[in-house]
């Protein structure tokens, strides 16, 4: 199984998601950004390495929001939300083909990953304190 780390990102209210890009696995989908934890790197650093490599800003990586697995046909993965911050660069969207800042009421307009999804519900019912 593997480890991936979601970045919940607030600003002003809206949170970021970002729209995987055609040809990728599950191509369309929006997320909360984030990856695939490497050996010997805790989640924590895998957010910030991340978000430098994907969207080339830096971040902070606060308090632990919560995890849910999920078995898609072609992996499964323990997918772990922390509450992080932008705190420095312009942000550039480098895997995702679009990115949007979204009211958690806007979340119903939007075609969520599966296993983001819990993190969705989550968030619009206000069960995450952030």
């Amino acid at each position: 199984m593997k480890e991936v780390t979601a970045a919940i990102i607030e600003r002003n209210g809206k949170i970021l998601i970002a729209r995987r890009k055609a040809g990728d696995t599950l191509e369309n989908k929006w997320e909360f950004p984030g990856g695939t934890v490497e050996h010997d790197e805790t989640c924590e650093e895998c957010l910030s390495r991340e978000m430098r490599e994907e969207f080339g800003i830096e971040v902070s990586v606060g308090k632990y929001l919560g995890e849910n697995i999920y078995h898609y046909n072609h992996v499964s993965i323990r997918l772990i939300a922390y509450l992080t911050f932008w705190i420095g660069n312009e942000l550039i969207p480098k895997a995702h083909d679009e990115i949007r800042w979204v009211t958690r009421e806007q979340f119903q307009d939007y075609d969520f990953s599966p296993a983001d999804i819990p993190f969705v519900d989550k968030l619009r019912s206000g069960e995450f304190d952030i």
